[in-house]
């Protein structure tokens, strides 16, 4: 308890990482496409990064931590306190905040969680992130640890105002356009689906150093199993397409992972609107996130499951088989 490890590498984002991510993901963040557009909005100068990447760097930085990972279960409070601009290098530091044994069954080696706090800074030392997330890990044996810590959860009602403090309220939103209507309680979905690939590449980028995401005869059913942050990267792609006008993603209310995405799955993004909150510069908006995958051609089967808060699943979903991933986002937009 307490301990902090060592770091990963530190990592300058260039314009060469800020490409590789959006060869792989692709997605269509105005903000982190357009360097006139980010200085317009933001007032600085440079070009933005996308809020995934960022993200997606400092996890692969946390794996420090969990290199034999069995699962990763949920992360919490993950707010970006900093717009990151190409050319800023991050450092993430890894804390442990709470271990406990999970229950022991002969079927299988004996594991553990634990809770783990990251904090990334720039190379200014500027506090980018502070989040936590939770993995279920190996143990030594079976015998006992006498921790027992109360991880806790993800609350589950959301509170909006832990996103309001974190968000850009002095960026000027009206280069992005006129708000979008989308009434609470809509789903819509994204009408180009994408197949996922390039998956080491993300891995590499990332400095994610879980070996199921680069072996496949560590993976299940002797597939190589695809880091969780594509499947994110991918479901903010088809928001954003959804909701153009976008400017970033706040922060994650949740992320639970909860089954496998394997290379060459081919995924559909359904997106639900569950809560607005208005701010000075425009509106921050709840979303849930469904992804499902077609996998060697057999039917959907839902694989991601992003949401604001808790909620009963429409029968939509929920028909259509178990969801592997529960992400909620909230984007700032006009």
């Amino acid at each position: 308890m307490g301990q902090s490890l060592d770091p990963a590498p530190a990592i300058t984002i260039g314009p060469g990482e800020a490409a590789v991510y959006q060869a792989i993901c692709g997605d269509p963040l105005a903000i982190s496409l357009s360097r006139p557009l980010a200085e317009a909005i933001t007032g600085e100068p440079g070009s933005v990064v996308n809020p995934a990447l960022v993200l997606q760097l400092a996890i692969g930085q946390s794996t420090v931590a969990t290199r034999k990972v069995v699962a990763n279960l949920f992360y919490r409070g993950v707010r970006q306190l900093r717009t990151v601009r190409v050319g800023d290098t991050l450092t993430t530091t890894v804390t442990v905040r709470g271990l406990r044994e999970a229950s022991a069954r002969p079927d299988r080696p004996p594991r553990g969680l634990v809770l783990l706090g990251m904090q990334t800074v720039d190379d200014q030392g500027r506090l980018v992130l502070d989040f936590e997330r939770c993995a279920l890990v190996r143990r030594r044996s079976y015998a006992a640890t006498g921790h027992h810590d109360d991880l806790g959860g993800t609350p589950e009602e959301l509170d909006m105002a832990l996103f309001v403090e974190a968000a850009p309220l002095d960026w000027d939103l009206s280069p992005l356009g006129a708000p979008q209507q989308w009434p609470i309680g809509e789903t819509r979905s994204d009408p180009l689906r994408d197949t996922v690939t390039d998956a080491p590449a993300l891995v590499r980028l990332t400095q994610n150093l879980a070996p199921p995401h680069r072996d496949a005869s560590l993976g299940q059913e002797g597939k190589r199993l695809v880091y969780g942050g594509h499947t994110v990267g991918l479901a903010q792609a088809g928001l954003v397409r959804l909701l153009p006008t976008t400017a970033t993603v706040v922060g994650w209310h949740l992320c639970d992972h909860t089954g496998p995405v394997f290379e060459d799955d081919v995924v559909d993004v359904w997106a639900t609107l569950d809560a607005v909150e208005p701010v000075p510069n425009g509106r921050l908006l709840a979303f849930t996130v469904i992804v499902q995958a077609e996998r060697n051609g057999a039917g959907l089967k839902s694989v991601f499951d992003w949401r604001p808060r808790l909620r009963r699943r429409p029968p939509l979903f929920r028909a259509q088989g178990t969801a592997v991933l529960d992400w909620r986002p909230i984007v700032l937009a006009p």
